[in-house]
């Protein structure tokens, strides 16, 4: 019985690599080149915004969690996504009411959209957490027509978001 879980527990790390390989990978770009379905939702503010009123100008669009907001755009980041001529907008299934007293907690200046019973979050694809217990993190990049040009999805190290977002932005 020992030498068996002295087995399985040598393998474990190899298992660990390998779910931590698939975790963490960078970029996908699986829907890259399409045009996103549309969507109609409400700001933090109350108002109705359609997803076509963003064309003209390339968008990060993240994909968060109002009680797990690492990775997302802070004020800083925002004003270099915005330095490279794109617009940000959040997304998350939380009300109104709670996207305008983060936007305020944060001072975000940003749009932030409410999704609530995460229908967009379905439609778009964006994979579920912690073994899909919450709904996920995913930040598209669209392009001034509003193509998908980058899937950004890395649950593990959301930090990296701006670094790589910002690089494919200036890659446009």
């Amino acid at each position: 019985m020992f030498i068996c879980a002295a087995k399985v527990h040598s393998t474990f790390p190899d298992m660990l690599s390998v779910l931590w390989a698939m975790a963490t990978s960078l970029l996908i770009d699986y829907d890259k080149g399409k045009v996103p379905l549309a969507f109609t939702l409400k700001d933090q503010d109350g108002k109705t915004m359609s997803l076509s009123k963003f064309k003209g100008k390339p968008m990060v669009l993240y994909f968060y969690l109002l009680m797990r907001p690492q990775g997302a755009p802070n004020r800083d980041s925002y004003e270099k996504f915005k330095k490279a001529g794109a617009q940000v907008v959040g997304i998350s299934g939380d009300d109104p009411s709670s996207h305008k007293a983060f936007a305020k907690k944060y001072k975000l200046p940003y749009t932030l959209l409410s999704d609530e019973g995460n229908k967009v979050r379905k439609e778009w694809g964006v994979p579920s957490d912690l073994f899909g217990t919450l709904p996920g993190r995913q930040t598209y990049v669209l392009d001034k027509n509003g193509v998908v040009q980058l899937i950004y999805n890395n649950q593990f190290q959301p930090e990296k978001l701006i670094d790589e977002t910002l690089k494919f932005l200036q890659s446009l």
